[in-house]
């Protein structure tokens, strides 16, 4: 497999810096694997050259393995802004705090022409099609070029970049809309129920980002779906699999795997959002729903929303799931709950995540 390209991570600062984005070929030419291919060479030609103070700030941090690896500790990437560096993946020598640490140029949103980029069929944002509710909803800021060469990279410690694309069946490369606060929150999440002694050396992403043709085409025709979070690269659905038999583990030891096992990662997910509330989001707790039965959605939307599957939804303290979450001013029904913009959510809570 061809080698990820590697920089010096204070002179691409710097050069990144004083030249902008057209420093970037200097040092990553020869060495990026995607650079022989037309599709990356006509996404790179299409970037805007702009300064990349972005760069800037986070080589040093990462060379001092503080803020680049998150509130975590176990980010492996971070995202140069879009349009500043060309598509592709750029590893740190060394790494940070001895594990792999990349840069990934982001390709900027206005890269896709009509309902494609570079071929690669992903539809329309809600956003291109008609006004939408809040900020939380605009058109995403940029891609992630996913290519058969990257797929296998880090982007933090549980997850790699494969993780998260469509399955869609198309070939490679693929684009997806990937942010830094969901790996974070992820890591913290795990961080959390491995303090609690849950097994977590492996997580399986049954959907991570979702274009927004694909993830329409899993809803119904009332639209709801086109809401959903996966769609812009803060959310995933997963299991976790530490014994590698492809269903969910037993994480309460009881000796059965059911929805129950799920809300042992609920209590995780709230006490991050508790510890960090900067990382609020959605969490929906679903039953069997396929051979990896039950599973849990986690997002970063921004703010708090809980859902679940139909039927009597209930907690080890025999509270409902609205129970547990009334607040003033949210959206209810029996087994959802959402606070501010999100509240619509609940008008179609199965379809809604």
């Amino acid at each position: 497999m061809p080698a990820i390209p590697r920089i010096d991570p204070i002179g691409a600062a710097v050069l990144c810096l004083l030249l902008g984005a057209a420093a970037i070929p200097a040092f990553a030419r020869g060495a990026n694997s995607n650079s022989t291919k037309p599709h990356a060479s006509k996404v790179a030609r299409r970037l805007p050259t702009m300064p990349a103070p972005t760069a800037l700030d986070a080589v040093p941090a990462a060379e001092r393995g503080d803020t680049s690896t998150g509130v975590s500790g176990r980010l492996r990437i971070r995202l140069l802004p879009p349009g500043s560096a060309p598509a592709g993946v750029y590893a740190v020598p060394g790494g940070v705090g001895g594990q792999p640490f990349a840069f990934i140029g982001v390709v900027p949103f206005d890269a896709k022409h009509g309902a494609s980029i570079d071929g690669y069929h992903v539809g329309f944002w809600p956003a291109e099609l008609h006004s939408v509710r809040s900020e939380a909803y605009d058109n995403p800021i940029g891609f992630v070029e996913v290519t058969a060469e990257n797929a296998d990279v880090s982007v933090s410690e549980h997850f790699k970049l494969g993780d998260f694309v469509t399955h869609d069946g198309a070939p490679f490369p693929k684009y997806i809309v990937l942010r830094e606060p969901l790996l974070d929150k992820l890591e913290l999440v795990l961080s959390d129920l491995e303090m609690h002694g849950v097994s977590t050396q492996h997580v399986e992403v049954l959907s991570g980002f979702r274009t927004p043709s694909h993830n329409f085409a899993l809803g119904d025709a009332s639209g709801r779906a086109r809401e959903s979070r996966h769609q812009y690269g803060d959310a995933i659905d997963m299991i976790i699999d530490a014994d590698g038999d492809g269903r969910m583990d037993d994480l309460n030891g009881d000796g059965r795997v059911d929805v129950a096992d799920v809300r042992v990662i609920e209590s995780a997910v709230d006490r991050v959002e508790r510890a960090h509330p900067e990382l609020a989001g959605g969490l929906g707790l679903y039953r069997e729903m396929g051979p990896s039965g039950p599973f849990a959605h986690i997002d970063v939307r921004g703010t708090r929303a809980r859902w679940g599957t139909a039927g009597s939804m209930t907690y080890a303290s025999g509270a409902s799931l609205s129970a547990s979450y009334d607040r003033a001013g949210s959206a209810e029904t029996s087994h959802c709950q959402a606070e501010g913009a999100s509240a619509v959510l609940c008008q179609g809570f199965r379809h809604t995540h």
